[in-house]
């Protein structure tokens, strides 16, 4: 065998192999794309959105956040404040037909509140709160993100948040809420521990004045 076609067949070697290294970046890439989009659902989207539709550095900041939150253990809650959670919840609900703003800006600290207890980042680290949650929680946090945007919308000004807009963000909000307050897995009964939401205050019709009875 000739030189020259020794060095030929090596360059060719060397570019199938170039070539495969790509192939499996690209799938290993694909893969990657994918699994981010299972675990964060519709909060991946949100995250393409804001980066104008760049997927490569939207999934680069899920990938970071999955990588400073993903190991979060929460903590479970102590039954008295579970209690003392909901109780505070349902409070909130009930001022909403006569104070709103106030009910959302409840809404907003209970949440920020709850997640703490749970182990997640301090309130006062609304973003990165936000963030922790979102790797854990991803299918409600936005809940939380509507319900302080309204609770810190100055209600003088034009673009404050209407009533409805607020109950609306209420609404989402507890989603995240319940499930933040949900005892383990291992303390509910056998139809999984689910509590009916007390009547007239059902996640869906709150804030809507209820029609008295007789």
């Amino acid at each position: 065998m000739s030189t020259g076609l020794i060095i030929a067949l090596i360059v060719i070697v060397a570019v199938l192999l170039v070539v495969a290294a790509v192939i499996a970046l690209r799938a290993r890439g694909t893969r990657h794309g994918g699994n981010l989009k299972r675990r964060f659902g519709p909060e991946y989207d949100r995250a393409v959105a804001r980066h104008d539709g760049d997927t490569k550095a939207a999934e680069r900041e899920l990938a970071q956040r999955v990588e400073r939150h993903g190991s979060l253990h929460e903590r479970p809650l102590e039954p008295a404040e579970r209690e003392r959670f909901e109780a505070r919840w349902t409070a909130a609900q009930k001022r909403f037909v006569d104070s709103p703003r106030e009910a959302v800006t409840e809404a907003d600290r209970l949440l920020a509140e709850l997640a703490g207890a749970r182990g997640f980042p301090d309130g006062g680290r609304y973003e990165e709160q936000l963030d922790a949650l979102s790797v854990h929680h991803a299918r409600h946090v936005d809940g939380y993100r509507r319900v302080h945007r309204a609770a810190h919308t100055d209600g003088d000004q034009g673009a404050g948040a209407g009533t409805e807009e607020m109950r609306e963000s209420m609404v989402e909000a507890r989603a995240l809420f319940e499930d933040l307050v949900r005892p383990p897995r291992h303390e509910r009964g056998a139809d999984g521990g689910g509590r009916a939401p007390a009547r007239g205050h059902h996640p869906w019709s709150f804030g809507k004045r209820q029609p008295k009875e007789g």
